[in-house]
């Protein structure tokens, strides 16, 4: 380390040299400005990107969201209103057409099949509707 004794002298008394041996701390420092001089002209070397602005305005127009509910048989309820398996896409395509386009949250049954459900979201994204989601119910 940098704290050693120092040789013994003619009289046998031994000192503990108190001074700090500063050849390794200005090697480390000079490896260290070595690599600061070689990578800082290779981080100054940027891509130019056109970022877009925001404004702080709020949101005008916020989309509405349509309920879509798969009851355990399988039967398809739009906002709570029955609507038959075959009329399903034409609804989900009128409602994709609004402007701003609103939001699906399907709400399935816990005992209805899958395939009720994936055909559901079929038909959201044969549609166009962008937006889906799931609601489901917290564990008590």
């Amino acid at each position: 380390m940098a704290f050693g004794l120092q040789d013994a002298t003619s009289d046998g008394d031994t000192e503990v040299m108190n001074e700090i041996n500063m050849t390794p701390l200005v090697d480390v420092m000079l490896v260290l400005l070595i690599i600061f001089i070689i990578t800082v002209p290779v981080m100054k070397h940027a891509v130019n990107v056109e970022l877009p602005t925001a404004t702080s305005q709020p949101q005008s127009a916020k989309p509405e969201t349509i309920q879509l509910s798969v009851d355990a048989q399988g039967g398809y309820f739009l906002n709570q209103n029955a609507v038959a398996a075959n009329d399903l896409p034409s609804v989900l395509l009128a409602e994709a057409t609004k402007d701003p386009q609103p939001e699906l949250h399907i709400r399935g049954d816990k005992a209805v099949r899958y395939e009720y459900v994936a055909q559901a979201m079929g038909a959201a994204q044969q549609a166009g509707l962008r937006k889906i989601g799931f609601i489901t119910e917290p564990k008590p």
